[in-house]
């Protein structure tokens, strides 16, 4: 963390308002210095090289297996921070509950997992984060779950889980490589790749210094009349208002929501739609998260879309995918592994280069342009309060948007 950063993780500058548009590579960095599994793999061109392997599994996984490809992955520093090569190997069975629409993405690390430790197995059931939290809280009050380790999307499901009594402790050495603003105040749960929520917008349409610095002057910006887009039904946005009802209240939560549809706001099924409208021109502006941003940048390296972070708000909220270990695992030493391995130097890579999260340990930059995620200026707010989605799809559905 770098000497900007206050005891939370958070950065205290004078100003943190970052904006970009996305030019799609990064200067040309040498790599230096690096030996085994992390000099494997060159400039990010994605796939197994040959590289140089490692001492144990199969000798055939490489930095590159682990780093994605494109013009916003090339040319990137060897990542920093402890190589699993430093790791104890993982070796046995291991029962991981996957939550969340991007679990699909976590499952290709998992599977380079196995490849790299033949005498490791991870059975796993994917399906809603919040149905996954529920079914654990109900297997825990009957007993014990037999999920060894709960992996999630969303921070306010990891909360709800530890709320209920059913995790253990986490790692020290895991808990102390991430910043105390993304791992949950009593090491119950740790975050493992971040999400800011961001403005996409058309760079042919608006400049950056026509989006505001809050979401809350948006309703009264002229150049976003009737030009913006949202995907209400969607997580990512139910935590950003979460996050609203929790600074704002839910009066003026319903104030804003109604205002944003005065101001004439589009609904799309999902951000990345959003993001996709604003590189295409049917938008101006929208609300998403800012991998989606990314995400058409990488698909379309000449799109003009730009992306922007607003400030102290609930529309710069930093929300994290994380894990936590369950309580009455026969596997503790090996889920206590499992954590250290998810945020090792190659896959805290993995997430920053394959599925453009913020990486959570220093040593890993973001892809492309993006600040840093210290050099955000997320509200204050406990990532465990974003459990009450429940009470967000009432207010969502009273305002209208639902």
């Amino acid at each position: 963390m770098s000497d900007s950063t206050d005891t939370t993780g958070r950065t205290v500058t004078q100003s943190r308002r970052r904006f970009l548009a996305l030019s799609g590579t990064t200067a040309a960095t040498a790599i230096a210095g690096c030996s085994g599994l992390l000099s494997g793999g060159g400039g990010g061109d994605g796939g197994s090289d040959g590289g140089t392997g490692t001492d144990s599994g199969t000798g055939q996984i490489s930095l590159a297996d682990f780093r994605g490809s494109g013009p916003l992955v090339a040319q990137r520093d060897a990542p920093g921070g402890t190589s699993i090569e430093e790791l104890p190997d993982l070796s046995g069975e291991l029962t991981l509950y996957l939550g969340g629409g991007e679990g699909g993405l976590y499952l290709d690390l998992i599977n380079l997992f196995e490849q790299l430790y033949p005498d490791f197995t991870a059975n796993h059931r994917l399906e809603a984060s919040s149905d996954l939290a529920n079914t654990i809280i109900e297997e825990n009050e009957a007993g014990a779950s037999p999920a060894d380790v709960f992996m999630s999307i969303d921070a306010g499901s990891l909360g709800a889980v530890a709320n209920a009594g059913a995790t253990a402790s986490l790692p020290e050495e895991a808990l102390s490589t991430v910043p105390e603003a993304y791992q949950d105040s009593e090491g119950r749960w740790v975050g493992i790749a971040g999400r800011a929520r961001a403005i996409p917008y058309n760079t042919n349409q608006i400049s950056e210094s026509d989006i505001p610095s809050t979401v809350q002057e948006f309703p009264e910006t002229a150049a976003l009349e009737n030009s913006m887009g949202w995907a209400p039904s969607y997580g990512a946005f139910q935590s950003f208002v979460t996050a609203m009802r929790l600074i704002r209240g839910d009066d003026e939560t319903r104030a804003w929501l109604q205002a944003m549809q005065d101001h004439g706001i589009e609904t799309y099924p999902d951000e990345f739609r959003v993001s996709n409208a604003c590189a295409d021109g049917e938008l101006t502006a929208g609300f998403a998260n800012h991998y989606y941003t990314l995400r058409v940048q990488s698909a379309r390296e000449n799109a003009p879309i730009g992306l922007a972070f607003t400030e102290g708000d609930a529309g710069a909220l930093v929300n994290v995918s994380g894990l936590e270990i369950i309580n009455g695992t026969d596997n503790a030493d090996l889920a206590s592994n499992f954590v250290r391995h998810v945020l090792s130097a190659e896959a805290q890579e993995f997430f920053a280069t394959r599925t453009f999260a913020y990486p959570m340990i220093p040593g890993v930059a973001p892809v492309g342009d993006l600040p840093r995620i210290d050099d955000l200026n997320p509200p204050d707010i406990n990532l465990t309060e974003l459990a009450d989605v429940a009470g967000t799809v009432d207010l969502l559905r009273d305002a209208g948007v639902l």
